[in-house]
């Protein structure tokens, strides 16, 4: 075996990555070229087997997109707290006489602010309650230990995806907040996005979680995870629909929910696995975009259980953050889901020459 080179990496640079070329170097295998394998479990379970392991590996590389999101959603938070500029704008104008403002007084920096920590929050919570199934899966009865797995199959592609897609939105959002600052070395945003943009890639990428969720979970046991996963969602909805304040938002999911029900049985109308799974990845974003509103609306209902006065700043925070994903993230599944509905093959048959 011989060292053939060290990878330079976007991230990660504090682990070493090497290329190894087998069948090389001063000492050949027998005087020849390859390697010695060794068997480990049973033949022909090798594919299982790894698979066991990287159903929870990929729950840890959604959390560990999740926290390198809160990391950055920190960093900014502080520096937009202590950062002053600009002065508020009154009917007539700015008046240069008072003083600046922090940046966190401006709408749109609360807005770059309210989606981390809607998105990092709220993969923080679906990525615990995976954790949970998988104790369930493990020590709970019959029933609900099967009702854990089969909801860890349908949710693991989402548990993967979606903070590695999302979280690493707020590290660009963190970035943003810094301004300037955040493009250099002088402060830690830019290295959470460079070591963030891995979790989209390693342990099955984007497209291949998108495909496993549509091309697999969904349709497993004719459909029993999906019918699951809808049961407890609903059960969310009609807690939900009894607080006044949340009631909208229960209506909002129930209407998301059904939504991903019928794009699911549109993709399959055909029974061409080409055509359904040419948009597999807007069909998971739009999944997964359900799945969070579902945390988040679970989390609001906790919040206002503990704190029903709501005089905990933290309940305002929850509260918040669950209004600004319905109104600013649940409306996109429609796009997303949209193209899936119609087989829209813009991709597909895009020929290879016209790129």
């Amino acid at each position: 075996m011989a060292l053939a080179g060290l990878n330079h990496k976007l991230g990660w640079r504090g682990t070493t990555n090497t290329l190894l070329n087998f069948g090389e170097g001063k000492y050949p295998v027998n005087g020849e070229a390859g390697a010695v394998g060794y068997l480990v479990g049973k033949p022909h379970e090798g594919l299982r087997c790894m698979f066991h392991m990287m159903n929870e590996a990929r729950i840890g590389v959604g959390t560990a997109a999740t926290m390198l999101g809160m990391a950055g959603y920190y960093a900014s938070l502080d520096y937009a707290k202590n950062r002053p500029q600009g002065r508020p704008v009154g009917v007539g104008g700015k008046d240069a006489a008072q003083p600046q403002i922090r940046i966190i007084e401006h709408a749109d920096v609360k807005r770059m602010l309210l989606a981390q920590k809607a998105y990092c929050e709220g993969a923080l919570a679906l990525e615990l309650y995976c954790a949970r199934l998988v104790d369930e899966h493990h020590t709970a009865d019959a029933q609900a230990a099967d009702d854990a797995r089969l909801l860890l199959e349908v949710l693991t592609p989402i548990a993967k995806s979606w903070p590695s897609e999302w979280c690493l939105e707020a590290n660009s959002l963190a970035i943003q907040v810094h301004g300037g600052y955040g493009y250099t070395r002088d402060f830690p945003v830019e290295q959470y996005w460079r070591d963030n943009r891995l979790n989209m890639i390693h342990e099955g990428t984007h497209g291949i979680q998108a495909m496993d969720l549509l091309g697999r979970k969904v349709l497993m046991e004719e459909g029993r995870g999906l019918q699951l996963l809808a049961t407890r969602i609903h059960a969310t909805i009609e807690k939900a629909i009894q607080a006044p304040e949340l009631a909208s938002y229960a209506n909002a999911l129930g209407k998301a929910l059904q939504h991903v029900g019928n794009a699911t049985q549109a993709a399959w109308a055909t029974g061409k696995p080409g055509e359904a799974l040419a948009n597999a990845v807007p069909y998971m974003q739009g999944f997964g975009h359900t799945v969070l509103a579902w945390i988040w609306l679970d989390v609001a209902l906790a919040a206002l259980k503990v704190d029903a006065s709501k005089s905990i700043a933290a309940t305002a925070g929850k509260l918040g953050a669950t209004r600004y994903f319905y109104h600013y993230e649940l409306p996109k599944i429609n796009a997303w889901l949209n193209v899936v509905e119609t087989h829209d093959l813009t991709c597909a048959n895009l020929p290879e020459e016209a790129f």
